[in-house]
């Protein structure tokens, strides 16, 4: 197995403490901000994606610790380790443990970035094998966690790539009286991409039914490949 110890070492080799203050405006680090107490090393994803593929091999507790760390860079690290041990798994079982790891440890899953990257990846992928694990999405969806309700909007990219839209219409709807900005973001792209991908008619039905309770930000985002002409329409009908 790789050496936890080793890729440590070599994570805090190429900290950059300029590009790690850029990161810590960009991610919203300061007291009371979304990402509040994140710490950066100021590493470039490139670099942490060679990382992940140089010790994919780490153990789950190495994986754990990176996780549960502190510095951001290890966190994303440890889930594009994971990422990469679920895209070889072969068989349904050992995905099935990826992605109950996965879940256990969503506490150091807290940025949109680390969100984002991975989950579609590894639960959503999943989910589209294994549909009878689909409860999955309502307790996430209910949580009290901002990180895990948008897991739970994200996970659906996995079915839109297949050209599925049945979720990620059930999960827009329950989320679209959230609070948080960062979910209207996230429900906006995701029925963007489901316009852009999968059917532009069964978006403008969505927009249809629901423009009028969607958050602006939601809207603006999901009407962002539409023409001028729609896009004044359904931005004039939210007024």
């Amino acid at each position: 197995m790789s050496n936890l110890k080793e890729l440590v070492q070599e994570l805090h080799s190429y900290a950059n403490k300029s590009q790690a203050t850029i990161l810590q405006r960009f991610f919203k680090t300061k007291p009371g901000q979304y990402g509040a107490g994140d710490v950066f090393l100021g590493l470039k994803v490139p670099l942490t994606r060679r990382l992940a593929l140089k010790y994919s091999n780490l153990d789950r507790a190495g994986i754990t610790s990176l996780l549960a760390n502190k510095i951001h860079e290890f966190r994303l690290v440890g889930l594009l380790i994971l990422i990469r041990q679920y895209e070889i798994a072969k068989d349904l079982k050992t995905k099935k443990a990826i992605v109950d790891f996965y879940l256990k440890n969503t506490r150091g899953i807290n940025n949109w970035d680390l969100v984002d990257l991975s989950v579609y990846k590894i639960l959503g992928d999943f989910l589209l094998l294994e549909k009878r694990a689909l409860k999955i999405l309502n307790k996430l969806v209910s949580s009290k966690n901002l990180w895990e309700r948008r897991m739970a909007m994200i996970a659906t990219f996995a079915f839109i790539k297949e050209g599925q839209t049945t979720e990620t219409f059930r999960i827009a709807k329950k989320l679209l009286k959230d609070e948080h900005d960062l979910i209207h973001k996230a429900v906006g792209w995701m029925l963007r991409e489901v316009g852009k991908r999968v059917s532009k008619s069964e978006l403008l039905e969505f927009l249809d039914h629901h423009r009028k309770i969607m958050p602006r930000t939601a809207l603006r985002y999901a009407i962002e490949h539409l023409s001028p002409a729609e896009r004044k329409y359904y931005l004039g009908q939210k007024n």
